[in-house]
């Protein structure tokens, strides 16, 4: 019998504008800032029993691609974009089930603020929100908030460890029975089960604790999507869900077998981590036709390579527009996405630009029973444990296409769920 595995969705470029230059995207120029699209994105996932919807964000207007913000607007490559806390409850109201997991930076939040923001979540939630957990990368991000620059790479991640301890430690303040609601007596809370966490760090201190009653999940689920060596030591330490690319299924295998490695030598049980490889696939009727729209997607990105090029600017903090696209790129160093620019040495950015979009090196395309066999194959070959399907300029006809004839030939394979057997996003997540 096929070992069953899970999917979730990457909000690529956050709670921003989708296909607004495309057909069948409707007038998503303008209507995208409502919620509407997203609303339904999150109803017909859930349809189709997507484990999570992860939304990406970010806070500034990028300018690393030639010292300038001109081709991020042009675009709308990583702004406009707003804010995707204030996305989660009204996705949460038109759903039952799915986990809604927003990125909020250990940069930019204080621990307490996050811990009080998540914590609020998953009481309204009833259980079904998660955290992104991501350490900030652009200089120009770190200026909104008063910085020079950002702290150095490996220095974000010893911060990042800092500010987890003291997040989980509020969400744990209060203990279980802390609420008595007697009103005789009267007693609301009692306060020798309510306990400060006085934590004293190098970066930050908190004396706690939380003024709110632990939440459905206590601490909702965790995730983190670190690929360099200080990133998979982070994730291995406190994600439940890790995400990652799939370039290849050696190097999905890797990746896998690494952070799992990791977090037994955290005390932790791998199988409780869930590792989801990125996958942008196109299905259509027949393998024709599939092909043809990738083709004509992989046209449109070789006439707009600077918009690609911006995206790498900005993840690898290095300003592309100052090499020659065409010529093999020497060793770069970053402060931004190490785990990325690693890999673009001796590759031409014509090359890296082309494949940068559909962040994998294996082709998704064909009918539904095509893809649907070939993600078999590969979860069986990399071990587990699913896929994270995104598409930065996704629109309703695309979504339907994934939720309607992807989803149900997995579901047909016994690959993947057809309900929700938990109320909360963590029980669904670890129950398989």
């Amino acid at each position: 019998m096929a070992k069953p595995f899970h999917l979730a969705w990457f909000l690529s470029r956050g709670y921003s504008p989708k296909a607004w230059r495309f057909d069948w995207a409707g007038d998503t120029a303008r209507s995208w800032l409502k919620p509407d699209l997203f609303v339904d994105l999150a109803v017909s996932l859930e349809r189709a029993c997507f484990d999570y919807v992860i939304i990406e964000d970010s806070s500034h207007v990028p300018r690393t691609y030639g010292k300038s913000h001109d081709v991020y607007l042009k675009y709308a490559v990583a702004t406009p974009k707003m804010d995707p806390a204030v996305l989660v409850p009204y996705m949460a109201q038109a759903t039952k089930h799915i986990g809604i997991v927003p990125t909020l930076s250990t940069a930019e939040y204080p621990p307490y603020l996050l811990a009080r923001l998540v914590n609020t979540l998953d009481h309204t939630t009833g259980g079904r929100v998660g955290w992104n957990m991501v350490t900030g990368s652009s200089d120009h991000a770190a200026e909104n908030y008063g910085h020079d620059r950002q702290f150095p790479h490996d220095e974000r991640y010893d911060r990042a460890d800092e500010f987890t301890e003291i997040v989980t430690q509020l969400w744990e303040s209060w203990e279980p029975d802390a609420i008595v609601a007697d009103t005789k007596t009267p007693l609301y809370a009692d306060g020798s089960k309510v306990h400060p966490i006085k934590y004293e760090g190098k970066y930050f201190r908190c004396h706690g604790p939380l003024n709110a009653p632990r939440s459905p999940q206590v601490r909702p689920v965790l995730c983190q999507a670190g690929g360099s060596k200080r990133g998979q030591a982070f994730a291995a330490r406190w994600a439940d869900t890790i995400i990652s690319f799939g370039e290849s299924i050696p190097q999905m295998k890797a990746f896998r077998t690494s952070v799992r490695t990791l977090a037994a030598g955290y005390g932790r049980n791998p199988d409780d981590i869930k590792v989801l490889f990125l996958a942008y696939p196109i299905v259509d009727t027949t393998m024709e036709i599939a092909r043809e729209r990738r083709r004509l997607e992989n046209e449109a990105k070789a006439e707009h390579i600077e918009m690609a090029l911006s995206q790498m600017s900005l993840s690898g903090d290095i300003d592309f527009s100052t090499f020659d696209p065409d010529v093999p790129l020497p060793e770069l160093t970053s402060n931004g996405h190490q785990s990325e620019v690693s890999k673009y040495t001796g590759r031409t950015l014509r090359s890296l630009a082309m494949e940068y979009a559909i962040k994998s090196g294996i082709d998704y395309t064909g009918t539904p029973d095509h893809v649907s066999g070939l993600m078999a194959e590969i979860m069986e070959e990399v071990g587990g444990d699913g896929f994270l399907l995104f598409n930065s300029d996704f629109t309703r006809r695309y979504i339907m296409e994934v939720c309607d004839g992807l989803v149900p030939a997995l579901q047909r394979r016994g690959l993947t769920r057809t309900e929700y057997p938990y109320a909360t996003f963590r029980d669904n997540l670890t129950a398989f």
